[in-house]
């Protein structure tokens, strides 16, 4: 099927699990015409990047601080870019960051979409009252992508 449009999807939040790649391959299988942004997933280089290149700092703030600036670049671009932004909480860790860009998106008047369990829902509830949609799985967002892509139901 050829599409008009190419959507810009950007999947921010925990870096823990393989949702990022269910979500792709759910995409892929329904043949949705998409393109995914996220930010650097691989821990270490996002929190030494600043570091790593502008050179070492004694302070841990200034440390955080670098490669916060830093990782800022990469993910501001990508979601001003983006066409809509899918923010995953995870279970394990407490995920500011995320919330973070939950907030940035809103700001930006994303479609914003959040995915988390019932165990977070009273500690998010001001973040999914700005969300287009809540979900809890990767399969949910793939369906919801693929309803306002296609405007038809599975």
């Amino acid at each position: 099927m050829a599409h008009a449009k190419i959507w810009k999807i950007y999947l921010s939040g925990e870096i823990h699990s393989n949702w990022r790649d269910e979500l792709k391959e759910g995409a892929k299988a329904r043949d949705l015409p998409v393109t995914f942004y996220a930010p650097v997933t691989d821990h270490d280089s996002s929190d030494d990047c600043g570091v790593h290149i502008l050179g070492k700092e004694d302070n841990k703030f200034w440390h955080d601080n670098k490669g916060a600036n830093m990782n800022a670049i990469r993910t501001r671009t990508l979601m001003e870019a983006s066409d809509i932004v899918v923010v995953r909480f995870g279970e394990k860790y407490k995920q500011w960051n995320a919330a973070f860009d939950a907030g940035y998106a809103a700001a930006l008047g994303k479609a914003l979409i959040t995915m988390h369990g019932d165990d977070h829902q009273h500690a998010l509830k001001e973040v999914d009252a700005a969300a287009l949609a809540v979900t809890e799985t990767p399969g949910q967002v793939v369906d919801i992508l693929d309803y306002v892509i296609n405007g038809t139901l599975k």
